[in-house]
This record gives C-alpha cells, sequence and structure tokens, in this order.
C-alpha cells in the first residue's frame, strides 16, 4: 500500500508527512537510518482506528528548510520544537506519539516540555537518558562506529558517491539490526532512494552531529537525573537490537512513572517493521482503551 505525501509549512520547514484515517490523533515518529514511510506496515492497520499522521522529520525524508539552507547540527530540542510547530499548523492541541530511535529523543523532550499536548506514549526501542556511560563502554563501541564516522563531512561523500556506495552502507544496518538480516531485503531500493536525494545524507547524519555533546555528556558524568514523565508510557524493545540492546531498558522506571515494559520476540532495531503484527496488535491494545475513555481527544 502506498500513501499520498501531504506538506505543511511551518515558520522554518516545509513539512512532509502522511496522514490516514480519522479519530483520535496519533503521530509517528521515525528514527535513523529511517524516514516517514519506514512505518508502512503500521499506518493502514492505525488508519482503521486512529487519525495517523506520520511526519518525515528535519532533514530525513522530503521535509526541507523553507530558507533552502541544509540543515545543521540538530539536536532534540530543535526537533521537538519543530514537532509542536507541526501540530500548531495541523492545530491538533493534544495528541498520542508512537517513536523510534531519534523520535523517542524527540517524544521525550516534548512530553517534557508540553506536557498537556502529549496523552500518550508508546515507544519501540527506547534510547533516554538512563542508559549512561552506557554508550561509551567499550565492547559496544564498535557498534557505534557510525555515530563518529558521521561526524565527518567526507561521510556525506563516501556514502553517497552512488547507488552502489549507498546500497552497501544502508544494507550493512538494515540487515546487522535486524533478527532476519534478510527482512528489508524488498525495500533496500527504497532506502536507497531516500538517502540518494539532496541533503538526505546530511540531514541525518547531522542529527548524530548535533547529538554528540549529549551523548558525551552521558558517558562522562553518568545518567542525569529528571523528572519522570508521567501519562501513560509503553515500551515495546527488541529483544535481539544489537545497537541499543534491551537490557539497557532497566532504568526506564526512573524516568517515565506509568509504565509497562516488555520486549519483542524475534526483533531487533526495526520492530514495527520485523514483527509488523505484532507491533500493531500492542499499538492498538495500547491506545484503543485510551482513546475510549475520553483522555485524548482529537
Amino acid at each position: 500500500m502506498d500513501f499520498v505525501d501531504r506538506k505543511i509549512e511551518t515558520p522554518e520547514l516545509v513539512v512532509n508527512y502522511i496522514r490516514e484515517g480519522k479519530g483520535a490523533p496519533l503521530v509517528l515518529l521515525h528514527g535513523w537510518p529511517e524516514f516517514g514511510r519506514s512505518y508502512k506496515k503500521n499506518i493502514g492497520p492505525l488508519a482503521q482506528h486512529f487519525d495517523v499522521i506520520v511526519p518525515d522529520l528535519r532533514g530525513f525524508g522530503d521535509t526541507r528548510r523553507r530558507d533552502g539552507k541544509d540543515v545543521e547540527r540538530t539536536t532534540a530540542q530543535i526537533l521537538s520544537n519543530d514537532l509542536g510547530a507541526f501540530l500548531d499548523a495541523l492545530k491538533l492541541d493534544r495528541v498520542s506519539i508512537v517513536s523510534h530511535d531519534v523520535g523517542a529523543y524527540v517524544a521525550q523532550n516534548f512530553a517534557r516540555y508540553a506536557p498537556p499536548r502529549v496523552a500518550a506514549l508508546f515507544f519501540f526501542n527506547c534510547p533516554y537518558a538512563g542508559i549512561g556511560t552506557r554508550w561509551g563502554e567499550g565492547p559496544y563501541l564498535p557498534e557505534a562506529f557510525y555515530q563518529y564516522f558521521q561526524q565527518w563531512p567526507m561521510a556525506e561523500e563516501l556514502v553517497g558517491y552512488n547507488r552502489d556506495t549507498c546500497r552497501i552502507y544502508f544494507r550493512h544496518f538494515l540487515r546487522r539490526w535486524s533478527y532476519d538480516p534478510h527482512t528489508f531485503d524488498n525495500d533496500l531500493e527504497m532506502w536507497v532512494d531516500n538517502f540518494m536525494k539532496p541533503g538526505n545524507l546530511k540531514g541525518g547524519f547531522e542529527w548524530y552531529r548535533g547529538a554528540l555533546a549529549m551523548r558525551l555528556k552521558w558517558m562522562k558524568d553518568g545518567a542525569p537525573k529528571m523528572d519522570p514523565i508521567t501519562c501513560p508510557t509503553r515500551v515495546f524493545w527488541g529483544d535481539s537490537d544489537l545497537v541499543c540492546p534491551a537490557a539497557w531498558g532497566d532504568k526506564l522506571g526512573d524516568y517515565f512513572s506509568n509504565l509497562k515494559f516488555t520486549t519483542a520476540p524475534q526483533a531487533g532495531h526495526f520492530v514495527h517493521y520485523e514483527q509488523a503484527d505484532l507491533s500493531n496488535q500492542e499499538m492498538l491494545s495500547f491506545f484503543t482503551p485510551l482513546a475510549a475513555n475520553g483522555s485524548w481527544k482529537p
């Protein structure tokens, strides 16, 4: 199933997004190496029950700055501000959010600075402050090589040299980080098409450049103390994730006070794609009662 791309302007961006269904608004935020259509297996089933809204984040997919400039050193705060402006443009006061990877940072930041606007949160493989120094542990660092390689301007030139180099790079992550390494084979060219668009490699890499200071601080100082997020929260973490291991969810209770956390069997980093049917069931079972009891209104 394909979807219609829509555009809407905010003060800084022209946001590309998909919108399907009707009912209580449910926003889906993607991670890296992803874009809105990485939720292609989830949008249709969710749209039978909710107003499903899937934006491309700043610098990803087809979302662009209005002034035509490249994105630079993106942070969770910048992307969170983008989300608020996007919801304002859509005239939506209160939403629930599904998120993954980069999107999880955005959802947490937004829930902290604008709690009345967030009814509930659902995370796939949730990077969060409680991971702390573990981001810098020696045995983990080879898995995270890309976070440091992508600091360098040559990264875009090397990865984007041609479609073959782009395919080699993203095939590595889609295969290595999945429970079944062939899960993405049928959609690999869609990933190559996306990241070969002008600005998209840099747009994704700028997240890692902007987030580096935060990550290094956590490595040095450990997990920061924060007031917990209080809205209903569900975390569904792939039990075979190599880049963000499920064991790192052990401190989630310190950062979310209304939490249910379980792991997803036979799934790696991309649970929503690898185990789409199970993920859709989990999301519907979590969000449907919230929509029914009136705590989350369109």
